[in-house]
């Protein structure tokens, strides 16, 4: 889908490209990525390098546009893992700006896609634009891992008292998760490094804008960081716990096993077809179940004195 905006606060939609308007792109189909190339006049290889799910942040310049990917969180609906990371990128023209990716995300949503709506003062500067795409990134990156810590405390949880794998494979998708966070924001705040000392940018930069930018990534990644190296001991110590949880199990069918293994020998015994002095008897049947019971009951009572049931 694409939508076209006067300004980059988002409110005011139009028809065609006007200088200093702003394009947002958003799962672009086949005949929208030809309007991409043919109308915008934007280079091939540089639109499906953005629409590649594996591009790697980075900035690149030429005379006539300028390219800025960076990597974003997505929270994911239809995938085994819950959150991944895909790229946004920014192309810079002297007539428009224009973002691109190839999902749906919170940085730039398709039906509110200005990301200051809070904000009442108008931004026009289009490289202090995409500080704050960078800004929000960041946001949704702390966001995100707060919800990833709230998952893992429920997977603990039920690994507690767990037997299975199940959760384990739960516990390593968010692990991924982690893992997708960190390469990505590293790779963020190079680029934001590369903007701060780009000699190709003739604009100024809101320092404060980039500081708190710098911090947002910084924090995000202390945080996945921090969230990592726990969940990478967890991992050892749950599949340890799951272990000792099926030996006990086992523990307890094996007792259950010679526990019932004492009246079927007594049975057994007496079953067999030989003469003994019971089998005539009238108390016989009677008095082997009642001795059956009782030795089972010993049993019991003596592994229950040993601590093993």
């Amino acid at each position: 889908m694409i939508k076209i905006f006067k300004t980059f606060r988002g409110y005011n939609e139009i028809s065609k490209v006007e200088d200093g308007c702003w394009i947002n792109v958003t799962k672009p189909t086949g005949e929208e990525i030809e309007r991409l190339t043919g109308e915008f006049q934007l280079p091939a290889d540089a639109i499906n390098d953005i629409l590649d799910t594996d591009e790697r942040p980075r900035v690149e310049f030429e005379d006539t546009w300028s390219l800025i990917i960076m990597r974003i969180p997505i929270e994911s609906v239809h995938n085994s893992v819950p959150f991944h990371t895909v790229p946004l990128g920014i192309f810079l023209t002297k007539n428009f700006t224009l973002t691109l990716c190839l999902q749906d995300n919170e940085i730039l949503p398709i039906s509110q896609p200005s990301p200051f709506r809070e904000q009442y003062r108008e931004i026009s500067d289009s490289i202090n634009f995409i500080l704050r795409l960078f800004l929000r990134a960041g946001n949704s990156y702390l966001k995100y891992l707060k919800q990833i810590n709230q998952m893992t405390s429920t997977i603990e949880q039920d690994l507690e008292k767990s037997i299975k794998n199940s959760e384990l494979n739960k516990l390593l998708k968010m692990e991924k998760c982690l893992v997708y966070f960190i390469t990505s924001i590293k790779s963020n705040e190079i680029v934001l490094a590369k903007l701060r000392s780009s000699k190709k940018i003739t604009s100024e930069i809101n320092e404060d804008l980039l500081e708190d930018a710098l911090i947002e990534n910084k924090q995000a990644l202390e945080m996945a960081q921090i969230y990592s190296d726990i969940q990478s001991g967890m991992m050892d110590a749950f599949a340890s716990v799951i272990s000792n949880n099926l030996n006990v199990v086992m523990k307890q069918l094996t007792l259950i096993s010679i526990i019932l293994m004492i009246p079927t020998l007594i049975a057994s015994i007496f079953g067999m077809n030989v003469p003994n002095f019971m089998e005539n008897s009238i108390i016989a049947m009677p008095g082997i179940l009642i001795g059956s019971l009782i030795l089972s009951v010993l049993g019991v009572l003596l592994f229950r004195k040993r601590q093993w049931f």
